[in-house]
């Protein structure tokens, strides 16, 4: 997986204060609180100040210090739409216009026992929230301070006031900071159940866009079906299997995109699957293995449809192979080849001699034995060149007569014992030498078994609705016997006396190196058919 995902940005962003704008936003609906108490000062001093006892002591000074509260207010609010100064000042500022003004506010109310001081509470516990620091109890101890002042002044100037109300004062005072520290204390642990919020959010994030690229990378097609069978989410790899494309908007039905799978998961939900299923799909030719898995929710009978390429697991096994098979040959070309060489020099040189007749046929035996163990060995050799491929354009209806008439000769068959039949539009991307070995085993296969008569081997080359070229050669003689059909591909299997048992083999080993599949179709009417399905041309 690159370095460069972009889930990786999460994690490289660590935890910060609140942002600008979070903080200009609380100031916002702080000063929306002012601007409200200010208008109830005013509304309630006018309307009811007798009854509620505001300005009892002075009301235009009651009025005045409302009116100036109300102006200080709106020019608060025009600096926060300037944005200007920062918001730490902004709340300054804020507070010191309450503590002044919620102070003078009480004087002229009667001092501590209008109980307008206890307002600052509420702005001791915004500015606490909002700072989130320990400057609530810098101006906790201004609003004592002018609490102390104002009770102060009042019991110099009045002498009505009794010295029992500094207590009442004092009592305030310490209600300011018990509010203020609360207001920290609650604004440190919001602090840190938004980190703790925030770091899940990011391992969330993190896990969701990994899922999302682990899912729409991986190689196998990843279908999710609801109990409708209606696609909810799928990768590229299912899209690429199946050669449908999905809407970027809206879901799908399943049986639109596939009815084979369809089939399969209506057969899974009712019990008649076995969960996992080796499949052929059409539009593709691609063959994979189907596995359900079901979706562990109440109430739910939707599943997940995996789809795993068969082809990469072939692929893998032949990696394997491979390696294994050029192991083989080395030892094969050195170990065999070269005693082989020595038995049939040593035959011929014997065969020079005079001898009788019973011996000229032992020696005709070593060496048609020593041909056949020479070609198993050329067989064996070739598979070491299955992952040599070097594709190339080819035209099916010219590589084919041209093939025709390079075997007839070799064989020494008459030219009407072969039909060719090729489109035009039948261009395919193949190595032109596996090419021809693969229609040599073929086709000298289909002589072999054939009647010999007019047209017995036929060569036919077309384009199917799915857009890949089909190469079906076919033949008169008996059909495949249907216990050998599974057997057929299997290396060194063979019912013809004399034959290696590769060749089938060979040949579809390197259909595959080339992106194309070689199978036997049984012929309803007679004879033997391989097809051959190429793969899509580059």
């Amino acid at each position: 997986m690159p370095s460069s995902l972009p889930f990786f940005s999460f994690q490289a962003r660590a935890y910060s204060a609140p942002s600008a704008s979070d903080l200009w936003r609380s100031v916002t609906y702080f000063n929306y609180y002012r601007l409200t108490l200010g208008l109830l000062f005013v509304a309630l001093a006018n309307w009811f100040g007798s009854t509620l006892s505001l300005g009892s002591s002075n009301l235009s000074l009651f009025l005045r210090v409302s009116i100036v509260y109300i102006v200080l207010v709106l020019a608060s609010q025009a600096a926060i739409q300037l944005r200007r100064p920062s918001p730490g000042w902004q709340l300054g500022m804020q507070m010191g216009a309450d503590i002044a003004c919620i102070t003078l506010l009480s004087h002229a109310s009667g001092g501590i026992q209008s109980n307008l001081g206890l307002l600052l509470l509420v702005s001791l516990a915004a500015a606490g929230l909002i700072s989130r620091g320990k400057i609530t109890l810098f101006f906790a101890a201004l609003a004592s301070l002018a609490s102390l002042l104002q009770q102060t002044y009042s019991m110099l100037t009045q002498e009505s006031t009794e010295a029992a109300q500094f207590f009442q004062a004092g009592l305030l005072c310490m209600a300011y900071f018990a509010v203020a520290w609360l207001a920290h204390t609650f604004a440190k642990y919001a602090v840190a159940s938004e980190k703790l919020a925030t770091l899940r959010g990011i391992d969330l994030a993190n896990m969701a866009e990994a899922n999302q690229l682990v899912i729409q990378d991986m190689p196998d097609g990843v279908l999710v079906v609801d109990e409708q069978g209606v696609v909810r989410q799928h990768n590229r790899s299912a899209e690429r299997m199946l050669g449908y494309p999905f809407p970027q908007e809206g879901n799908i039905v399943l049986n639109d995109c596939s009815p084979l799978l369809a089939g399969q998961f209506a057969a899974w939900r009712q019990g008649l699957g076995y969960g996992s299923e080796v499949l052929r799909l059409p539009v593709t030719n691609s063959l994979i293995r189907i596995r359900f898995q079901p979706i562990q929710r109440e109430g739910s009978g939707g599943a997940v449809l995996f789809l795993e390429d068969m082809r990469r697991v072939q692929a893998q096994a032949q990696q394997i192979k491979l390696a294994a098979l050029g192991r083989l040959t080395a030892n094969i070309a050195h170990e065999v080849r070269n005693p082989l060489s020595s038995i049939s020099y040593a035959t011929e040189l014997l065969r020079e001699e005079k001898h009788d007749s019973s011996q000229a046929r032992l020696f005709q035996i070593i060496v048609d034995n020593i041909a056949r163990l020479n070609q198993i060995v050329q067989d064996v050799m070739q598979l070491n060149q299955r992952d040599r491929a070097q594709r190339e354009v080819l035209h099916l209806d010219e590589r084919l007569l041209h093939f025709v008439d390079e075997l007839r000769h070799a064989e020494n068959v008459p030219r009407e014992v072969f039909l060719v039949e090729a489109a035009t539009d039948c261009v395919v991307d193949f190595d032109r030498a596996h090419l021809e070995r693969i229609l040599w085993n073929l086709c000298r296969n289909a002589l072999r078994y054939c009647s010999k008569r007019a047209d017995s081997v036929q060569l036919c080359a077309w384009r199917s609705k799915q857009g890949r070229v089909v190469l079906e050669i076919r033949n008169d003689g008996p059909p495949v016997a249907p216990e050998n059909i599974q057997q057929l591909f299997e290396p060194f299997f063979t019912t013809s006396i004399g034959g290696t048992g590769l060749g089938l083999y060979i040949a579809r080993e390197l259909c595959e190196a080339n992106g194309a599949a070689l199978e036997y179709s049984q012929r309803p009417e007679s004879g033997a058919c391989f097809r051959i399905v190429f793969g899509e041309k580059k």
